[in-house]
């Protein structure tokens, strides 16, 4: 697994918000590894990340063929998770080009670019501003 890893061919990277998430599908049975410890405990057993996940494997039907091995920092939890599904979407057309086609109407290999648009000075927050007094 080892030599799997460190291969710059078998990562798939994927981004959303503030998290990074570098992806290594590997030949296996459908086990999910998040950061060293198993993806449900760190997903916290939440069905609707799992499903996230999983999703591009499911419309090519290869999830209990492959291993999902995400390394992932920054952001949350739903940052980290669609990061770690557009890593598995990008690795599955770099092993076979025919699946870009299957997973592109599903829009698994567009990339959200929507992050937290900076606080403005003068500004309670981004866009809030104070009250205003008309006398």
């Amino acid at each position: 697994m080892a030599e799997l890893i460190f291969k710059k061919d078998n990562i798939g990277l994927g981004k959303r918000k503030q998290a990074i998430a570098r992806v290594f599908l590997i030949p296996g049975n459908g086990n999910l590894t998040i950061n060293k410890i198993s993806g449900n405990k760190y997903l916290q057993y939440n069905d609707s990340y799992l499903n996230t996940i999983w999703s591009p494997l499911e419309k090519l039907n290869l999830e209990k063929q492959f291993d999902i091995v995400a390394l992932v920092k920054g952001g949350g939890l739903t940052g980290q998770t669609q990061a770690i599904q557009l890593g598995v979407a990008r690795q599955l057309c770099k092993m076979e080009k025919e699946n870009r086609a299957v997973l592109k109407p599903f829009g698994f290999l567009t990339r959200d670019a929507r992050i937290k648009e900076r606080k403005k000075y003068g500004l309670r927050k981004a866009r809030k501003a104070p009250q205003f007094s008309k006398r």
